[in-house]
């Protein structure tokens, strides 16, 4: 079975192999032991935090494992705010008009402005799948069950949420921004400043990057058509996002110009569409076949999430197999979270 859960001391190795794979811009998880073991250190102290009145400083990373293979397939995470231990930069998309009455021209020309506008704010961060295992909704499962945690513990959060997304670049790790602005001002490689910034070295971006708006019309072609785009591998992440209501509100990453999607907590799909029901361990009808839904238990340290099918929408009690109780990390009469895994596709 596919089971969501809270990452362990354990995992560090298979979080590791799992980083190894994500390539150049993926910031939030990169094959380093000492960072990955600070990011599972910081995720089950913050897991370890049973009463919490406001968010803070607390990183949850969740993992997708293969029970039956005994196989962590897949990583997670949110965060309950960013900018307060460490700057956290965008640029923001505006307009800028000039305008001559006596010689009848008017321009509105978009520019790109560096801000700190998502200071104070929780992130949705971190997703990533086994390439063998992207089939059979484990995507879905992997990306919406953080929702259920939102919907079960709001308190931990804060009201608006947001994703930056990876932007474009090629097989070599080249970013066509990157190399049209960035690196006028760095000097170094797209693959380095990324490095940095994975080390959490983030001071040297605001000591040389430019503080006045840049022209998105002095940049070359190549650079202005990426300005908001994911990179391919990032597409299928982007439109479930956008299916749970998340929207690109003009602030892009300013290394590869990737969106940054954001939404008011209360107004994602599956926070909104889910309900509580109480568990009864026993024989539910027909578990092959029907609608497809999250279920997750109540619990912040012993969180889990799986799917399940049935062929009648459950009501204010779900029946639950031995199987799913036991996934689940529930006893009898216990409450759970429930939605719709997703009302637009059975894919």
């Amino acid at each position: 079975m596919m089971v969501i859960r809270p990452i362990t001391q354990n995992d560090l190795a298979a979080l590791y192999r799992l980083a190894a794979k994500t390539g150049v811009g993926f910031t939030s998880l990169v094959a380093d032991e000492p960072i990955l073991q600070r990011k599972i250190e910081a995720a089950v102290r913050s897991f370890s935090l049973e009463e919490l009145n406001q968010p803070g400083e607390e990183s949850y990373l969740f993992v997708l494992e293969d029970t039956e293979a005994d196989n962590i397939v897949g990583v997670c995470g949110l965060l309950a705010t960013v900018g307060y231990d460490e700057p956290f930069y965008s640029y923001h998309l505006g307009m800028v008009t000039h305008s001559s009455r006596e010689l009848g021209v008017h321009n509105v020309h978009p520019t790109l402005t560096l801000n700190n506008d998502y200071t104070g704010c929780s992130e949705v961060c971190t997703l990533f799948l086994e390439e063998d295992y992207r089939h059979s909704r484990n995507g879905q499962l992997l990306s919406k069950s953080r929702f259920l945690f939102l919907a079960q513990f709001p308190e931990r959060f804060t009201e608006k949420i947001f994703a930056e997304m990876r932007g474009v670049s090629d097989e070599n790790g080249v970013s066509p921004l990157w190399e049209s602005l960035g690196r006028h001002f760095f000097s170094i490689d797209f693959s380095r400043a990324d490095e940095l910034t994975s080390l959490g070295s983030k001071q040297f971006i605001a000591e040389l990057m430019p503080h006045n708006p840049v022209y998105v019309n002095l940049l070359p072609p190549e650079a202005r058509e990426v300005i908001g785009k994911v990179h391919k591998s990032t597409e299928p992440a982007r439109r479930l996002l956008e299916q749970e209501g998340f929207r690109f509100a003009d602030y892009v990453d300013i290394f590869d110009g990737g969106p940054t999607l954001e939404v008011f907590v209360q107004d994602i799909r599956a926070v909104r569409e889910s309900r509580l029901a109480l568990a009864t361990v026993g024989q539910p009808k027909a578990t092959d076949s029907g609608t497809t839904y999250l279920v997750a238990n109540s619990k912040v340290q012993d969180f889990r999430c799986i799917m399940i099918q049935r062929s009648t929408p459950p009501g204010s009690s779900l029946v639950l197999s031995d199987e799913e109780a036991k996934a689940l990390n529930i006893q009898n009469r216990e409450p759970v979270r429930i939605v719709e895994l997703s009302p637009y596709s059975n894919r």
